[in-house]
């Protein structure tokens, strides 16, 4: 490496730390900042005291398959680790972070500077140097927007047009969820149920390998039910989910005694083979699974690939 560079990172998802991580391990300086309490993006899990005891939720990704010969190394590293465990139920290549989702991304920034509770509005640059807005003024080199692609286009659309154009291209589908905790085992057999009239997959949480706790369940709804319902209450919302679980149950639910629910805007991008962004000249790139295609393991490659495309300028 020829030189040194201070990188920030718009974003604290996979791709984002994916490629922080990488990065960071070639000797550049790197801060990756995000808007949400903590990181994850999407590989998020909630945990909730009820009146019955401790309940948590995988309530955005589900799983992650790991066909990649680079990707599957690397998971292979997280499960000698205990972070990650295979999933039989969700099928024969499905993993899980172990005792939440977020137990991965959790274990890929403890070695990382992020900030969280920070809110990028704009990126700034002037005479050849970056400033994130509102959040930092410190003088960075390069910057990388590592968020979905709806999000990426207003940071992008002053600096590369074209990028951010590429960015405007991918919208999202959305996805509401319902979180749902019960006191019992409910009259279900099975632990996942997909393309179920307006649920396109639940699954019995509690039944995931290394999770503790009550019965739980996250439902998601499809993609056109979400759509339609996009700006409807969340008590409508998991009052609905709720009623199309039940109807696969064998006798009546018990009453839940925990019931949420969370409206994910960008939850499965229309994704392209760009596979990252990056303009040299500004030192301003992209990543995000809607780079590759809508997968965990393809938001990882993403930022593996800018990182790759970042280093080689400097070879």
């Amino acid at each position: 490496m020829t030189r040194r560079m201070s990188i920030g990172i718009v974003g604290a998802g996979i791709a984002g730390l994916s490629c922080a991580q990488r990065l960071q391990a070639a000797g550049h300086i790197v801060k990756v900042f995000d808007k949400g309490r903590g990181v994850g993006g999407r590989m998020a899990t909630r945990h909730i005291a009820s009146p019955v005891g401790a309940v948590s939720f995988d309530h955005g990704a589900q799983y992650f398959t790991a066909r990649n010969p680079h990707f599957a190394s690397t998971v292979a590293q997280w499960d000698a680790s205990g972070i990650v465990a295979p999933w039989p139920s969700a099928g024969d290549d499905a993993w899980v972070g172990t005792p939440g989702m977020n137990a991965v991304v959790k274990a890929m920034a403890q070695a990382l500077a992020v900030e969280a509770n920070a809110r990028v509005d704009a990126l700034r640059r002037i005479d050849g140097t970056w400033f994130l807005d509102p959040v930092s003024d410190e003088p960075l080199d390069a910057v990388i927007v590592a968020t979905p692609a709806e999000q990426a286009a207003p940071l992008l659309v002053a600096h590369d047009p074209a990028m951010a154009a590429m960015a405007q291209a991918c919208p999202s589908a959305p996805c509401w969820t319902a979180m749902l905790g019960f006191g019992d085992r409910i009259a279900i057999a099975k632990d996942i149920l997909r393309d179920a009239g307006i649920i396109g997959w639940a699954a019995r949480n509690s039944a995931k390998p290394g999770r503790s706790g009550i019965e739980s369940w996250v439902i998601q709804a499809t993609p056109d039910w979400s759509r339609d319902h996009l700006e409807d209450d969340e008590a409508s919302v998991v009052a609905a989910l709720l009623a199309a679980l039940a109807a696969h149950a064998v006798r009546a639910l018990p009453t839940p005694v925990v019931r949420i629910g969370h409206r994910w805007r960008y939850a499965r991008a229309r994704a392209t083979q760009h596979g990252a962004l990056w303009n040299e000249a500004m030192r301003i790139g992209a990543v995000g699974e809607w780079l590759l295609a809508p997968r965990i393991e393809s938001a990882w490659l993403s930022g593996q690939i800018l990182a790759e495309r970042i280093l080689a300028v400097d070879r």
